[in-house]
């Protein structure tokens, strides 16, 4: 909802990832905590992706200058981001989750259903599982 802009990827809508498992990844790119993560959440993306997950990096700056889409682009880069980039530089998407906390992990199941949310850092085994049991699903 509200993206500006999409990078690794054309637009994506909830109605066309249905029958998918979504894991939908607030961050900001310097964000510590989420830096942290990224290794976590690629690697789910690398794993699963054939295996019908899609991971949506939601970005949404903190700062005036993680506005910048050359900003953003050259963040992916360096974090070898290859899943799509969601731009939310007006908050639009982070209000519809009602989200408060980067980073923020939303498992979204094959209903279009959030089942397991995760704020912070940690708890990486725990979100591998949820993924894998939606998948299974």
């Amino acid at each position: 909802q509200g993206i500006s802009t999409w990078l690794n990827s054309a637009p994506l809508t909830m109605a066309g990832l249905k029958g998918k498992v979504v894991l939908v990844d607030f961050w900001t790119y310097t964000c510590i905590n989420c830096i942290r993560t990224l290794p976590y959440v690629t690697k789910w993306y690398d794993t699963y992706k054939d295996k019908g997950l899609v991971v949506v990096g939601v970005h949404t700056p903190e700062y005036a200058f993680e506005r910048k889409t050359s900003n953003v682009k050259d963040a992916i880069g360096r974090f070898k981001i290859n899943y799509p980039v969601a731009q939310d530089n007006r908050y639009a998407t982070w209000s519809a989750y009602n989200n408060m906390y980067w980073p923020a992990v939303y498992l979204i199941d094959k209903k279009g259903r959030i089942v397991y949310t995760h704020f912070g850092e940690g708890d990486y085994a725990e979100t591998e599982g949820q993924i894998r049991r939606l998948l299974a699903e």
